[in-house]
């Protein structure tokens, strides 16, 4: 009987998270979609704009499978190009605004991309990665008010659109396997790779957040996750499934994310550690205007149950996901379970600092010895290194087959992430395969010590690096964060690794500093091992 049987328009459509934006618009065509300052925004005037964005990039010469460009903060035009540019049966490449016009100009090559939309605030660094390169692309100019800048005669934005058809019907891929958006990994130790996603791993991941978050209703997002990290998880469309509201911000610092939370009454956000760190740290007068029920998602490096627990007082409730840019961001959550509810809240922070189980819609998570590829015991003491399979998980690396074959060798994608496995199957990083400590023949997690470090009263941040050394081999090197209003004592932060620790794992030195990170939130590791090795015996 199988083979009489057929996919036909009737029992098969390729599965795309754009259509989650029609259905939207038709149920509840008049509930607020987008909030940016004053500007409100309803989901019949969203479905609107992007059906003009495709057109107009489809009569500007942009053909199916070519690439096109964004270079913007989380503004309503970069929420409208995760709908706008796939319907026009183009990828979109979401660029990050901080890095510097060189590899800007490298991530533009290499994509081949056929336009850039940027944000007028940008236009000086999009114009300086242009010089960089061969050929020419088109530049369209997002204004805002909120931005003095000109565009010195180039094509606005809302040009654009306007020259757009509102009966335009928008190009589904012609199959769920085409890419859909092209993402850079940070390529801190060479040029840096493209990530292909493709639309049935954007819409099923997409879909899969709404089931590790128990997100229902209506939420009302705020967007201090980067849009152009991941597609911001695939949140843009995942919000616009379930008819949210997305709260748009332009700059992501304790007031401007405390004063949106208490303004529009925001239910939902998500981002790295330093999010976290930044409500926590914020002002007592402006912490006592959040409101109750706030739930926050927090990935891309593991928060340590010192923060989860601070945050946890303040009224939040925090879930731990991790993820990688070749997974669509967060694949796996730590579940949580009714019957932790009642344990001590240091307890529950601890078992919320663990990474998890893998996403409903992840059809493989394991922890894996890298040379024999079998599972490690789930002992949670073992190490191996995390490893993923599924639909959720990249096509590859645009242009770099060998990366490719690398990245998913012995038919899993390899993380680089080593961790442990708990009786109950839940994974726990203990440390990136580069960033573990051997001092003496032992391996060292520089987690540990950083979750140790944040038991000061006195430190908000804590960041270890491997120091070269002479009898050693290598030992650990912190680098804290005071409090504001806190003098740190050396002595005594390590007085009180060496209360926590085994001696060997206790840091050598201690460098109190502001800690550098990337735009997404990830501790630089590479720049403070150079700071570490610089340091005298």
């Amino acid at each position: 009987m199988q083979h009489m049987l057929e996919k036909v328009a009737a029992n098969y459509m390729p599965l795309s998270p754009i259509g989650f934006l029609a259905r939207t618009a038709q149920v509840y065509p008049d509930r607020v979609a987008v909030r940016y300052g004053d500007l409100s925004v309803s989901y019949h005037e969203l479905q609107k704009r992007c059906i003009r964005l495709a057109s107009a990039l489809v009569s500007a010469g942009i053909n199916r499978g070519d690439v096109v460009s964004i270079l913007a903060p989380n503004i309503p035009a970069h929420l409208e190009a995760h709908f706008g540019v796939p319907m026009a049966g183009a990828v979109l490449h979401s660029i990050n605004m901080r890095l510097d016009a060189s590899t800007v100009a490298f991530m533009l090559q290499h994509a081949s991309s056929r336009l850039l939309i940027v944000d007028a605030e940008f236009l000086p660094l999009a114009q300086n990665a242009l010089l960089l390169m061969e050929g020419t692309i088109e530049l369209i100019v997002v204004e805002d008010p909120a931005v003095d800048a000109g565009i010195g005669g180039r094509r606005a934005y809302e040009t654009l659109l306007q020259s757009g058809d509102d009966s335009f019907v928008p190009l589904g891929p012609a199959d769920e396997w085409d890419a859909i958006a092209l993402n850079y990994t940070s390529g801190t130790t060479g040029d840096p790779k493209g990530v292909v996603y493709h639309h049935r791993g954007a819409y099923l991941n997409a879909i899969a957040n709404t089931l590790a978050w128990n997100l229902s209703g209506h939420p009302t997002y705020l967007w201090t996750l980067p849009m152009f990290h991941c597609n911001g998880w695939c949140f843009p469309w995942t919000i616009t499934a379930l008819a949210g509201t997305h709260v748009c911000l332009r700059r992501v610092d304790s007031e401007s994310i405390v004063d949106a939370i208490t303004r529009t009454g925001v239910t939902h956000l998500a981002g790295a550690p330093i999010i976290l760190s930044r409500i926590v740290g914020a002002p007592d007068e402006m912490q006592r205007t959040l409101p109750s029920g706030l739930h926050m998602m927090v990935a891309g490096a593991p928060p340590t149950p010192t923060i989860i627990a601070e945050a946890e007082r303040l009224g939040l409730t925090v879930t731990q996901t991790y993820g990688l840019t070749e997974v669509y961001g967060p694949c796996v959550v730590c579940e949580w379970k009714e019957e932790w509810d009642e344990l001590p809240l240091p307890d529950r922070a601890r078992l919320k600092a663990r990474q998890g189980v893998r996403y409903q819609m992840q059809e493989s998570l394991d922890v894996l010895d890298p040379e024999t590829m079998t599972a490690v015991p789930a002992d949670g003491l073992t190490m191996g290194e995390i490893m993923i399979r599924g639909n959720i998980t990249m096509k590859g690396y645009l242009g770099n087959p060998k990366a490719t074959a690398e990245a998913f060798s012995g038919g899993w994608f390899h993380s680089g992430d080593l961790a442990v496995k708990h009786p109950d199957g839940y994974v726990e990083i203990r440390d990136r395969s580069k960033d573990i400590i051997i001092s003496g023949g032992e391996n060292i997690s520089t987690v540990e010590i950083e979750a140790v470090l944040v038991e000061h009263p006195g430190i908000l941040e804590a960041a270890v690096v491997a120091k070269r050394d002479k009898r050693w081999g290598e030992v650990p090197c912190a680098f804290v964060t005071a409090r504001p209003g806190i003098e740190l004592d050396a002595e005594d932060v390590i007085a009180l690794c060496r209360a926590r620790l085994a001696h060997f794992k206790v840091p050598k030195f201690i460098v109190i500093a502001d800690i550098p990170k990337t735009s997404t939130g990830k501790v630089q590791k590479f720049v403070l091992r150079e700071k570490a090795n610089a340091l005298g015996v």
